[in-house]
């Protein structure tokens, strides 16, 4: 399997009301990330601009159904059409999350939990096996921000992801809103996932808001990062000097010089940087 090397560059998630800026303007941005079904199409705006934005700035690609928690097994249909996009737009990486998506042809367009059972890992190392030799590349798995808990788990989320990492050779994007928002609705120590987690394995950082419904959190991406989240990051950053790292805004989005600003605040919270402005 392909060694993914690490990318330890700043960017932000390319989205539409944000098209005429890449195009007509410089952005101070080391790589882009697009929502790969929103470029899995035949032809039409999104795929020109993608093909200009490529000339100018590294992609990587981020998916939303692959559903590596299916027991279903994976949609070689969904994979053609996703390697046929990797070929055209020549991405760092292709990740999606930790999670199922549907049933039987149905798409629930959600992101849906998993036990962490040793059933389920059998059934996700599977699908992450098949993924990685249709696509002859290595993927990069997310974890997901978590609402319930299943009684039959009999690992935590960081030892599931080891485990998968161990068993199939693929990478990690870990998402430090994620890691807060799941914390906090289930009442675990974040330092004890960072301490768990295979951080040698996280080839790539997400930084996001999220929205508050009484003792809920709820990963939205439609709010400013908060400050416990930075400080999260600034402990992982610590931990992993060298990943790639960007703001992911799905909702509420905001002009692209806000964004920048945040990647900036990005930027100063990474230690290295900061050494270096002393």
């Amino acid at each position: 399997m392909e060694t993914l090397n690490s990318f330890d560059g700043f960017g932000l998630g390319l989205r539409t009301v944000h098209f005429n800026d890449y195009l007509t303007r410089e952005i101070p941005v080391d790589f882009v990330e697009i929502i790969s079904e929103n470029f899995m199409i035949e032809g039409g705006r999104p795929l020109r601009v993608l093909d200009a934005v490529r000339e100018r700035h590294a992609v990587v690609m981020h998916g939303v159904s692959m559903s590596l928690g299916s027991a279903g097994g994976l949609d070689p249909d969904y994979l053609a059409r996703l390697k046929a996009l990797a070929e055209r737009a020549r991405p760092l990486w292709i990740s999606d999350h930790l999670c199922w998506t549907g049933v039987d042809g149905f798409n629930s367009h959600d992101l849906l939990p998993l036990p962490y059972t040793e059933e389920a890992l059998d059934v996700v190392c599977a699908n992450i096996r098949f993924a990685q030799d249709f696509l002859e590349r290595p993927i990069l798995v997310e974890n997901p921000s978590s609402y319930v808990a299943f009684s039959q788990s009999v690992m935590t989320e960081w030892e599931f992801l080891r485990a998968l990492c161990e068993r199939t050779g693929c990478y990690l994007l870990l998402d430090v809103n994620n890691i807060y928002v799941s914390a906090v609705n289930h009442g675990f120590d974040p330092s004890d996932y960072i301490d768990g987690a295979p951080l040698d394995r996280v080839r790539q950082i997400h930084l996001a808001g999220h929205s508050v419904n009484g003792d809920l959190l709820i990963d939205t991406h439609d709010h400013d990062v908060p400050e416990p989240v930075w400080r999260l990051y600034e402990t992982v950053r610590r931990r992993i000097p060298e990943a790639a790292a960007m703001i992911e805004r799905d909702d509420n989005i905001p002009p692209l010089g806000d964004l920048l600003g945040e990647l900036d605040i990005a930027r100063a919270h990474t230690p290295r940087n900061r050494e270096a402005a002393a």
